[in-house]
């Protein structure tokens, strides 16, 4: 009997242990690693690549956000202001689901079929809108003109990017909207439009966030 409590006891010792140090080692001291390595190497990524304006954080550059109007009383869905550029089309699951406007609780892919007559209205009527709002004197933005990225959403619905072509229907409704010369406007999605990884990876885009940012700058001092 005392035989068996000793071996009992012995086995519970080095079970003890082996926690104890699988604790330190894979609890403790491989999180710090790695969390060190993140901060020292990819400080800007591992603080979720935080944009800042006037020294305070307001945003990531991996989320999209929404330039939208108050909700008027009666409205319930808000419209674009179109002060600022927009970005892609926020509907990721759905026109009821908690993330229209990005608020970041859920994302994902509204998985409609490609011959849905629910996609195929909704991407019509993103593209009267977009031609509507960006149609201004003495410019009228041509259904040729409209890109994919205007009309739909993306994978996650929290793309924070757009293509250039999108950006460029915008710059004359941002320019009048503003009392900006086009030219300047113009420059200002040059300046910040990113081109491909690496030189061949994905395609040229533009940051919403990071252009509009610069916008309100350019505004400031004019």
């Amino acid at each position: 009997m005392n035989h068996s409590v000793m071996n009992t006891a012995r086995l519970f010792g080095a079970g003890l242990r082996a926690l104890l140090m699988l604790t330190l080692v894979a609890g403790v001291a491989y999180p710090l690693v790695v969390t060190g390595i993140a901060q020292g190497l990819f400080h800007d990524k591992a603080n979720g690549s935080e944009i800042t304006a006037n020294g305070k954080v307001v945003g990531s550059s991996l989320i999209g956000q929404s330039y939208n109007l108050p909700l008027k009383k009666g409205e319930r869905t808000p419209r674009p202001d179109l002060r600022w550029f927009q970005g892609r089309p926020a509907n990721g699951l759905g026109s009821n689901s908690v993330n229209t406007q990005y608020k970041l609780l859920l994302s994902g892919a509204t998985n409609l079929s490609a011959d849905s007559e629910v996609l195929l209205k909704r991407v019509q009527d993103a593209k009267a809108a977009v031609i509507k709002d960006n149609s201004v004197p003495g410019y009228t933005v041509k259904p040729s003109q409209v890109p994919p990225d205007a009309v739909t959403s993306s994978g996650s619905g929290l793309d924070p990017d757009i293509s250039p072509r999108y950006a460029e229907i915008q710059v004359h409704r941002v320019a009048a909207r503003n009392g900006l010369s086009v030219a300047r406007v113009a420059k200002l999605v040059k300046e910040k439009t990113e081109g491909r990884v690496a030189g061949f990876l994905g395609e040229p885009r533009v940051n919403v966030l990071e252009l509009n940012i610069a916008l309100k700058d350019l505004m400031a001092k004019s």
